[in-house]
């Protein structure tokens, strides 16, 4: 069974068992993988959450079924996993606009999310330039936040991030500590149910003892599957990053670690060059 085929049956499942407990180490089975990597690879490839998707598309069956049929609003929240008629209106809210006991109303708009089908294509449109490796623990030293993992918003408080610590300096004052010419960013502290992980802006170095105005962070041994982006920032390694999870996962025989950062390898240099390079840094392991 290839990655398309088992990613469209957990769609399949999950449609069946909307108005059930949807297990997530269910879902990883029927995968082939990890938990982990089941939730990597869905939000990478969809830009959603595991859970966003579910409750996303529970609300949008909730909402027909209230239009359609003249079932209560509690019945119809304790149906799509809501255990009070408030946590329901707040979350129908929140997607729709409106309150539940609004849809019956004439000419309201409802959102609607639609069922996801995977179609990817595993023929790249020229080759992906990686080498994997292994690399002893390390540690970085450096400065993060937490970043919500809804893609057009993670972007964007990255951005900024990486804007305030450039106008302060703070990238700068890092490399001097450290004595490195390259920068990371990295990934980590992946939460799959707050839907949030840490971005954080750093430096390999030894230890070091002050850190009054940065935290360190210590990176396990493991083998690394190493991407090039050549070209302008952001874009060049956006697509690399795109790659990755619809071409080079699904084609290969790996899959991706929990608990370890995904890094960007950021040199110096002009990044809107288009000769610019940079690299990307995933935890890897056999299945």
């Amino acid at each position: 069974m290839n990655m398309l085929q088992s990613m469209n049956e957990c769609i399949e499942y999950i449609e069946k068992n909307m108005n059930q407990k949807i297990e997530l180490s269910v879902l990883a089975r029927k995968s082939l993988s990890s938990k982990f990597h089941f939730q990597r690879m869905f939000h990478m490839l969809t830009g959603y959450t595991i859970a966003e998707y579910i409750r996303k598309r529970r609300l949008t069956l909730a909402a027909q079924e209230l239009t359609n049929t003249k079932t209560k609003v509690i019945n119809v929240a304790l149906k799509y996993g809501y255990e009070t008629p408030e946590s329901f209106s707040k979350a129908f809210r929140r997607v729709h606009g409106i309150s539940p006991s609004q849809v019956r109303d004439s000419n309201v708009s409802l959102v609607a999310f639609p069922r996801i089908t995977f179609h990817i294509s595993l023929k790249g449109e020229k080759e992906m330039n990686y080498k994997i490796i292994k690399k002893d623990s390390f540690k970085v030293l450096g400065k993060g936040i937490k970043v919500p993992m809804v893609k057009e918003e993670s972007r964007a408080y990255i951005l900024k991030f990486r804007e305030e610590l450039q106008q302060e300096s703070v990238d700068k004052q890092i490399l001097s500590i450290t004595g490195e010419k390259d920068l990371l960013g990295l990934i980590m502290d992946i939460d799959h149910e707050r839907e949030e992980f840490t971005y954080f802006i750093g430096a390999i170095v030894s230890d070091h003892e002050d850190l009054k105005n940065y935290e360190q962070r210590e990176i396990s041994s493991t083998s690394w599957a190493v991407f090039e982006s050549i070209g302008a920032m952001p874009d060049a390694v956006s697509k690399v990053w795109d790659r990755i999870y619809t071409e080079w996962f699904p084609s290969t025989g790996y899959e991706q670690l929990s608990g370890i950062p995904e890094i960007e390898l950021i040199p110096p240099g002009d990044d809107k060059n288009p000769n610019y390079r940079c690299e990307i840094w995933i935890p890897i392991k056999k299945k």
